[in-house]
């Protein structure tokens, strides 16, 4: 990444999960139990996730985020049938703990030893978060939950909820995340916004493109 992109930013906010903390790693860590289809059932549980989030911002709802979690869960296994339905605790446990990608905690050192405040927004939960950081490991300035805003990203007011609680206004803010769809509302509501793209995805919303396309966080820095 340019370093200039950091150079008149007071705050890095990441989303937590996909950007910060693998969610394909709850899967990945009963993948033998799981089966061949383990993949397939993480790839499902994940997107059904993201689903019910945007059905619910649209309805002007807010069921908890672990509630849509673990509703994506049953409906992934039950596209899955084949795969032990036993196993279901044990993967809402791994998602509670979710691994940190490995640059995580050294990143996040390294902006704040350059002054730069740092923190989380994510549609998780406070309790989530508050768990997922501390297993983890990871130290930052703020965790922020959508809960707060009662409303799901990209809604703005999810968004608002950082210039609220860091008393950082949006062109002070860099937003970083490897949800295509999260930097498009990020940018739409005027963050200089950094698409994490660890896979290679084609881009999307050329209305609201990113200011900046990285392989991984390590490019922050």
């Amino acid at each position: 990444m340019r370093h200039d992109i950091l150079a008149h930013a007071r705050a890095v906010v990441f989303d937590a999960y996909g950007t910060l903390f693998d969610v394909h790693s709850a899967v990945a860590r009963h993948a033998g139990a799981v089966g061949p289809e383990a993949r397939a059932l993480s790839d499902l549980w994940r997107g059904k996730q993201l689903e019910y989030t945007w059905v619910y911002a649209l309805t002007g709802r807010h069921p908890p985020f672990w509630t849509l979690t673990e509703r994506a869960l049953d409906f992934a296994l039950a596209r899955h049938p084949r795969i032990d339905r036993a196993l279901r605790e044990q993967l809402l446990d791994a998602y509670r703990d979710l691994d940190a990608y490995p640059e995580a905690k050294r990143v996040l050192a390294a902006l704040k030893a350059r002054g730069l405040s740092t923190a989380i927004l994510s549609n998780g939960d406070p309790a989530m978060l508050a768990r997922a950081v501390a297993s983890a490991g990871i130290e930052l300035d703020a965790v922020l939950s959508v809960a707060a805003a009662g409303a799901y990203k990209t809604h703005p007011r999810a968004y608002a909820l950082v210039e609220e609680r860091l008393g950082v206004p949006p062109e002070a803010v860099v937003f970083c995340s490897s949800n295509r769809w999260d930097v498009a509302g990020a940018a739409a509501f005027g963050f200089a916004a950094v698409w994490v793209n660890r896979t290679g995805l084609p881009d999307e919303y050329p209305d609201l493109p990113p200011t900046q396309v990285v392989a991984s966080l390590d490019a922050l820095v």
